[in-house]
């Protein structure tokens, strides 16, 4: 296993378990989380920045960067769009 792989799949478990204790917590917050996948700025700025990060990257840990990378940036641009509404 590539060495540079392990650090964004533990991000992303990460951001998995934190969406799912808040779930739990208050029910209903992780469709609000998610609301991102409906939002097509959102989807657009994230799938740019994946697709950025992917080529510059070159192996698979470059792809599990640029997922990552790309999900950060749609759900800030789907929090930055939502405040402003």
């Amino acid at each position: 296993m590539d060495s540079g792989l392990i650090a964004p799949v533990v991000f992303a478990a990460a951001l998995a378990i934190g969406t799912a204790v808040t779930e739990l917590r208050s029910p209903g917050s992780a469709r609000v989380t998610c609301g991102l996948v409906r939002d097509r700025t959102a989807v657009a700025a994230g799938a740019m920045v994946m697709v950025v990060v992917t080529v510059t990257g070159g192996s698979w840990s470059g792809l599990a960067w640029g997922v990552l990378a790309g999900t950060l940036t749609g759900h800030l641009v789907h929090r930055a769009r939502a405040r402003d509404q």
